[in-house]
């Protein structure tokens, strides 16, 4: 398996790809094809990890890290991922809940699988150091993923006053390798941070640059597999096609969607459900892609005016592409919020709510034609001082975000502009020998 760049460039092999984050030329890299799966190839009795495997053994194959494919996915895919009826009144809406890992978020899985990723490539005296722009969840599972390892260091950036309070709090609770800054600025202004760093080649150079937001392809690729195991389940339960519903900012996680449909699952319709940053509506509706800055709402995490991971989306073809678009505004997240659990007693946080909603809005014969799936992707806990005061009482956290509570917090504010990110990445992380030979 060979990968390429959305703007052109000389293929390269998967550990490549993983190393350098982002593609030359600031274009994101994508696999050369897609490869096709048997559903006989994918049987009842394999384990999420096991899954994992077959899905992504493929895209690792005669690469330096397909030794290690088994041990990174049972690193990455070792928690429950259920897939609950919130309403026994309506049983076609099925939610996965993708919650239940150790920061309470879908961004477990990819995060954990790249931080092994790159700690099986990078070594103490010549470690990578990731750079993660986040907009809440991607941070704190990637500093989670990252704490202790020796190949790895990570710089977090996100953006003052656009967190929850626990976000925030997850976002900067974690020791050695780990950095949290605090930007002034929007999520966008983090991203365009990264993008800049890794157009400087002295920069990606001097500190093996490489990137833990989807615009890595190994960050990507492993969200597939917990789609595709909810959609067999679906699929074998139901003797019908299910759709999936999928809450998306950045837009990676509606990728790994039509990757996993184009390669064989069974996985009708798409929808992505955005909240009220418009520029993947829009284009949906017109054709016209057209970015703009992004608007603060109650799902924050999804708070994104320029997807980056739409010239990933604009290179499949246009049957693989396929998928509608549903834009819910913070009045709506918070009438889903407090309805859904005044009828059934089911919480959903602003993000996952905005996918119910999305399913709520399909057409009557749309929703009883097939069993959908949506993915819920936060636990309600991270955005208490949303949620609480809707329903009227309080949320318990999990186990997981339990733990994290009384950990000390620690972070560096950052103006939003390259320099200042160059100077923080110079004093929080000095040259090693080994590191020195790459200027």
């Amino acid at each position: 398996m060979k990968y390429v760049s959305t703007r052109g460039s000389q293929p390269a092999r998967l550990s490549e790809a993983i190393c350098q984050g982002s593609a030359p030329g600031g274009g994101l890299f994508i696999p050369q094809s897609l490869p096709r799966m048997t559903l006989e190839d994918l049987g009842p009795d394999l384990s999420l990890a096991g899954l994992a495997e077959r899905l992504l053994g493929p895209f690792f194959e005669d690469d330096a890290l397909e030794a290690h494919l088994p041990s990174l996915c049972a690193g990455a895919f070792d928690f429950p991922v259920p897939l609950t009826i919130p309403d026994p009144a309506r049983p076609g809406l099925r939610a996965l809940e993708l919650f239940h890992g150790p920061t309470g978020a879908f961004k477990d899985f990819g995060t954990r699988f790249l931080m092994g990723a790159l700690d099986h490539l990078g070594a103490e005296d010549d470690p990578f150091t990731v750079l993660v722009a986040t907009s809440g969840d991607t941070g704190g599972a990637a500093a989670q993923a990252a704490e202790g390892r020796k190949g790895v260091r990570l710089a977090v950036l996100y953006p003052e006053g656009r967190v929850s309070r626990f976000q925030e709090h997850q976002l900067t609770c974690w020791n050695d390798p780990v950095r949290a800054y605090r930007v002034s600025g929007d999520f966008d202004a983090c991203q365009a941070l990264v993008k800049q760093a890794f157009a400087d080649e002295t920069l990606v150079r001097r500190f093996r640059l490489t990137s833990a937001n989807s615009i890595n392809i190994v960050r990507l690729l492993p969200q597939m597999v917990y789609l595709a195991d909810a959609a067999l389940k679906a699929w074998r339960a139901s003797g019908t096609v299910p759709g999936l519903i999928i809450p998306s900012g950045n837009l990676g996680h509606g990728l790994a969607a039509l990757y996993a449909r184009s390669m064989g699952l069974p996985i009708g319709p798409v929808v992505i459900a955005t909240n009220a940053n418009a520029t993947l509506h829009e284009w949906n509706q017109t054709g016209v892609y057209r970015p703009r800055p992004s608007v603060a709402t109650l799902a924050n995490a999804m708070d994104i005016g320029t997807p980056s991971n739409f010239e990933r989306l604009d290179h499949l073809a246009s049957d693989q592409r396929a998928i509608s678009v549903e834009l819910v505004d913070d009045d709506a997240i918070r009438a889903r919020i407090r309805n859904d659990f005044e009828r059934t007693g089911y919480i959903w946080c602003p993000h996952s709510a905005i996918a119910a909603e999305a399913w709520h809005r399909l057409p009557e014969a749309a929703r009883e034609q097939r069993v959908w799936i949506a993915a819920a992707t936060a636990h309600p806990y991270k955005f208490a001082d949303i949620v609480e005061p809707l329903i009227g009482q309080a949320i318990e956290p999990s186990t997981p975000l339990k733990a994290v509570i009384d950990r000390p917090s620690r972070v560096d504010e950052l103006a939003a502009n390259s320099g200042a990110l160059a100077n923080a990445l110079a004093a929080a992380f000095p040259y090693t020998q080994a590191a020195a030979g790459h200027v």
